[in-house]
């Protein structure tokens, strides 16, 4: 394959798959920056391979994977950076995801970052729990606690007005 036509592939993968990762990177950051960079940092890496990976269905999951894992090395940094007591000039704005209501993504907001991140995996990427534990290299038990916490905690959040429909007391 020669430069233009490998170019090109990777600007068709990037023109599809950049909804996707965004909304996805959006769930698991709460923050329109963060997303973009990790949006950019997962299309650098997949970049920088490409000549090289199989470009069918699993490049798809492998920016997904990539993106997963760079989100929880960004975490792991956040936890050992110290505070200076001074949090910054402007209040952060939470971003809201495309569709989804708003006492959901507060809910969501509210969940630590593992939990959040097997629960968005699992319901807004509809991933088994295999394919969770492998994208965010953990064993297939620990996404089931991450997801049983995480799922209490969201139930706890539910609207009075709205439980009929999550429960499904509305049909």
């Amino acid at each position: 394959m020669d430069h233009r036509t490998v170019a090109a592939d990777f600007d068709e993968f990037v023109a599809v798959e950049l909804p996707r990762l965004l909304g996805l990177a959006r769930a698991l950051s709460r923050d329109e920056h963060d997303a973009w960079d990790l949006v950019q940092e997962t299309l650098a890496r997949i970049g920088t391979r490409w000549s090289r990976l199989d470009h069918g269905h699993a490049t798809a999951a492998y920016a997904r994977t990539t993106l997963v894992r760079l989100n929880i090395d960004r975490l792991r940094r956040l936890r050992r950076e110290w505070p200076t007591g001074r949090i910054g000039d402007r209040p952060v704005e939470p971003v809201n995801v495309d569709g989804v209501d708003p006492w959901l993504a507060d809910a969501l907001r509210s969940l630590p970052p593992r939990q959040r991140t097997a629960v968005v995996l699992r319901f807004a990427e509809d991933l088994d729990l295999a394919a969770i534990a492998d994208h965010m290299g953990c064993s297939v038990g620990t996404v089931k606690s991450h997801l049983s916490r995480g799922l209490e905690r969201l139930r706890q959040c539910v609207p009075p007005d709205r439980r009929a429909i999550v429960e499904g007391r509305d049909r």
